[in-house]
């Protein structure tokens, strides 16, 4: 089990540890983990489940609960949670390969903020008909204030449980904590000062294609350090990159990635953006806004994605005279359905050209095409291609 910090991984597993009646070895705590490091395979050797919380503070664990599993590969001997990626940790892949399996815990969805079990993604696989026509019935009426809100409070349980005038000190801390804990404890970083602003910078680009050599040349940076250091942002869960799905698909298609940060708050709280800035209808709010909601509704729809028995496939596609679609999910079949977001209350002809362009492109394929903007109606607009409210994702059925 891997996600950010704070996200309710350890609570995760001490349900699990307490339903099951097994031990959780927190390797938080220093005299634990000092113990793990000295003696990993006494930890491991026990014949009983056992959990290890925040493992990646003790890699020696893994080595121990390698050469046990190498004496007894029964499954679900051990339950293993971190806030860092596996990519980060060499020693995890070259030590359980082909023994482990992972789930992704994320910041909160709107669905569980609000307590409706949402299902938006699993619908719109299984019968995108029959999520219309359930739209269509109900009119939506979420205010673009209300959306600022939702995007600047993000979806950190405990920023949630703060009031608005003390949660931007809440994200300041957690911004903080996990650049000087967890990025240094995963490399040694030379230019420590430079480590924030790259992350501001980036935030910047978030819903954007992205370019670490822009952000290099802005910050006088090298730009190989500055990719490292980005992939040391990724592995800490406060950003992560959506590659470029259909790359030969076509042969005018990018294969840039985007950016997008992973939770909206800690986006907005990087780039200062209050709720009154946002309000504001200027040129440069409303960009920033655009960016941001996009943000937003993109990790609405990774999350649900992320739920479902069957492995989805995500990505964003678009091609190099502009044509695109914001987020594609791919089923292991080859189906698919794509996303388009949109901060305007009214969906035009054009705003659909990416999604048109690409139903051609793969045909039967296509299940379906979503503009999903700040309206208050759905409809269909042509054959597989549909208008909703953004709030529709988190919709009671």
């Amino acid at each position: 089990m891997q996600g950010p910090r704070t996200v309710g991984k350890s609570t995760v597993v001490r349900q699990i540890a307490a339903d099951h009646g097994v031990v959780v070895f927190d390797l938080d705590d220093a005299a634990t983990r000092d113990a793990v490091r000295v003696d990993a395979a006494t930890f491991a050797a026990s014949d009983s489940p056992a959990c290890f919380d925040e493992y990646q503070k003790a890699p020696e664990i893994l080595g121990a609960i390698k050469s046990e599993l190498n004496r007894r590969l029964t499954p679900g001997r051990f339950l293993l949670a971190g806030s860092t990626t596996q990519a980060a940790l060499p020693e995890l892949a070259e030590s359980l390969t082909g023994r482990l399996h992972t789930v992704e815990l994320f910041p909160f969805s709107q669905g569980e903020i609000k307590g409706v079990q949402e299902n938006f993604v699993e619908r719109l696989f299984a019968a995108p008909s029959g999520v219309l026509a359930a739209a269509v019935a109900e009119r939506r009426v979420t205010a673009r204030s209300d959306y600022i809100e939702l995007i600047v409070a993000g979806g950190f349980p405990l920023a949630l449980s703060r009031v608005p005038r003390t949660r931007g000190r809440w994200f300041d801390d957690y911004i903080r904590q996990t650049l000087e804990r967890d990025v240094r404890e995963l490399s040694r970083i030379r230019q420590r000062e430079q480590l924030r602003r790259l992350l501001e910078r980036l935030a910047g680009q978030t819903a954007q294609l992205l370019n670490v050599a822009n952000i290099a040349s802005e910050l006088r940076m090298d730009e190989s350090t500055a990719e490292n250091y980005t992939r040391l942002l990724e592995a800490v869960y406060l950003l992560y990159r959506l590659p470029a799905w259909g790359k030969t698909l076509r042969a005018r298609a990018v294969a840039t990635p985007k950016l997008h940060v992973l939770d909206s708050g800690v986006a907005a709280r990087l780039l200062r953006l209050t709720p009154e800035k946002l309000a504001r209808l200027d040129p440069t709010p409303r960009q920033q806004f655009g960016h941001l909601l996009e943000t937003f509704a993109v990790n609405e729809l990774v999350k649900q994605a992320s739920w479902l028995d069957e492995i989805v496939g995500r990505g964003h596609w678009r091609t190099h005279d502009g044509a695109e679609a914001d987020l594609v999910l791919e089923r292991e079949d080859g189906a698919i359905v794509a996303f388009e977001v949109k901060s305007g209350t009214r969906v035009l002809g054009e705003d659909f050209s990416g999604l048109r362009m690409l139903r051609e492109a793969v045909g039967s394929a296509f299940l379906a095409g979503v503009v999903l903007c700040l309206g208050e109606r759905s409809y269909t607009y042509d054959d597989r291609l549909h208008v909703m409210p953004v709030d529709r994702l988190w919709a009671r059925v």
